[in-house]
């Protein structure tokens, strides 16, 4: 068996209507695992499992909604017959000064970003110890890794999560269940389309990457299938930074995007 193969595996990723989370489902379900997508919008789901080959389950949910996790769940475990790996992508972003920021705002970042997967990761947890093990991905930022302007209250929130990933990683060791987060950097998705529309952005990410380019939504799901399959069967309580070098050069390009 090719290591870097999910033959046979099952897998829920949230977030999976677009970008990371759409490119994530699509590289699992082509290197062999069944792939529970879990997002609100029901109409985009269909059309990105529309493009998936092994029979994917669509899961139409609000995780911001504190019963949500729990239900998806139960209904993946159930549909799929169990499940071997969960990819919590789902996330809400704000940048904005933070004398802007409100409660509401935070609640809300707090909820998606950081309540929704420990919760996600609670329910299933039980059902992978029974199934010999597991690997949790959790998708985090470079925003949790580096200051990053106007962002202070989602940084919270991932960094809060690559923390997470490393309480989870000790206490799901000994169970065969791996946890790790991937931190993508700058990703040409949706998110950054207002952004990208204004003059020097584009240039001003390329030249605070080392490599170059604005990252791909695919070149963060290959990295997510990587720590899903045996090829990372040693790895556990990581944050990889997948942002073309970005976390670990920052400050030497004058700033933060």
């Amino acid at each position: 068996m090719i290591a870097n193969r999910l033959d046979g595996r099952t897998a829920v990723v949230t977030g999976a209507s677009r970008g990371i989370g759409a490119a994530a489902a699509l590289a699992l379900d082509r290197a062999g695992a069944r792939v529970a997508l879990v997002a609100r919008d029901a109409s985009a789901l269909a059309a990105v499992a529309a493009g998936l080959t092994r029979d994917p389950v669509l899961l139409s949910a609000d995780l911001g909604a504190a019963e949500s996790p729990g239900e998806v769940a139960r209904l993946a475990a159930e549909r799929l017959g169990g499940v071997d790996v969960l990819v919590n992508n789902a996330a809400a972003a704000a940048r904005l000064p933070t004398v802007e920021t409100t409660a509401e705002l935070i609640d809300e970042l707090l909820a998606v970003n950081v309540r929704a997967p420990l919760l996600l990761t609670a329910a299933l947890a039980p059902a992978m110890m029974a199934r010999g093990g597991g690997s949790i991905i959790n998708v985090t930022s470079v925003s949790g890794l580096v200051g990053t302007p106007n962002r202070a209250a989602y940084a919270a929130s991932k960094g809060a999560l690559d923390a997470a990933t490393r309480s989870l990683a000790i206490e799901f060791g000994p169970s065969g269940i791996r946890v790790n987060a991937v931190a993508p950097g700058v990703v040409d998705t949706a998110l950054w389309e207002r952004n990208k529309a204004i003059p020097g952005v584009i240039e001003s990410v390329q030249a605070q990457t080392p490599l170059r380019r604005w990252g791909l939504p695919g070149d963060i799901a290959d990295v997510i299938v990587f720590l899903a399959s045996d090829a990372a069967r040693f790895v556990t309580g990581q944050t990889i930074s997948v942002d073309g070098g970005m976390a670990h050069t920052l400050d030497l390009y004058g700033g933060a995007v």
